[in-house]
């Protein structure tokens, strides 16, 4: 009986877990360049295996008992590029196929396909609430606060004006968008990984990158998650329930 008790609040901190992961997609749902992530997990044996191999200390092969315990596997994040928004802000950019813009933040640089920019007090180009953005060259984009420009689909920055050139801002790759890892910022770290700025990167100017959150594949699976959680919570009432008649009235016999 304690075994199901355990295997039930296991699943039940499994179902919290997917409708946190789920109310955060549908929270970002109008963030310029999300990425939707979705929650997964197996049975605790499952993950020890993949992990550890399923082998004693000396390196034998161990025969376990079978777990319905669950536990957390990983996080997936979808790399799928969201639909273009054209918003009419000269400093709103967004990337066209591949690629990652790279921002300078108090903890170095980190990613995203989030463009809507913004100048900070020095009239360097920033990611608001993050930090500045950088270049192909890794150096900061330096405008001016009333300066009227002109941006190319590479990105490359010009007085509008003059026509003179300001900047670029930088497109960097990796050799695997799927290693990546999301920080507590919400922007995406290297992990390891060598960013490598785009050769011909294609951006556009005046249009940001929306989300690719799908609402209505969210809404479907909280949906299931609230009924999952709701049937674990009755069924673990009636463990509790059980558990007391065994200590306080079996325990009378």
């Amino acid at each position: 009986m304690t075994k199901g008790f355990y295997n039930l609040t296991s699943g039940i901190l499994s179902q919290t877990r997917r409708l946190d992961v789920i109310g955060n997609n549908m929270t970002n749902l109008s963030t310029a360049g999300y990425k939707a992530e979705t929650y997964t997990d197996r049975t605790f044996q499952e993950v020890l295996i993949s992990r550890v191999g399923n082998k004693d200390k000396s390196g034998a092969a161990v025969i376990g008992t079978e777990s319905y315990i669950l536990a957390p596997d990983q996080l997936y994040v979808d790399q799928t590029q969201g639909a273009m928004r054209e918003t009419g802000m000269p400093l709103d950019f967004a990337i066209q196929g591949d690629g990652f813009f790279a921002i300078q933040t108090d903890n170095g640089v980190e990613y995203t396909r989030d463009g809507a920019f913004s100048l900070d007090g020095q009239g360097r180009l920033c990611l608001a609430g993050h930090g500045l953005v950088l270049g192909p060259d890794g150096a900061p984009i330096t405008l001016t606060q009333d300066q009227q420009i002109r941006a190319d689909g590479a990105g490359r920055i010009y007085d509008a004006s003059t026509g003179g050139y300001m900047g670029q801002v930088g497109v960097f790759t990796f050799a695997d968008n799927g290693q990546l890892a999301k920080g507590t910022s919400g922007l995406f770290l290297a992990n390891g990984q060598q960013a490598q700025a785009a050769d011909a990167p294609t951006v556009m100017w005046k249009c940001t990158e929306e989300s690719n959150v799908d609402m209505l594949k969210e809404m479907t699976q909280m949906l299931t998650a609230q009924r999952a959680l709701q049937g674990g919570a009755q069924v673990l009432k009636l463990y509790d329930s059980l558990l007391t008649k065994a200590t306080t009235e079996v325990g009378r016999l």
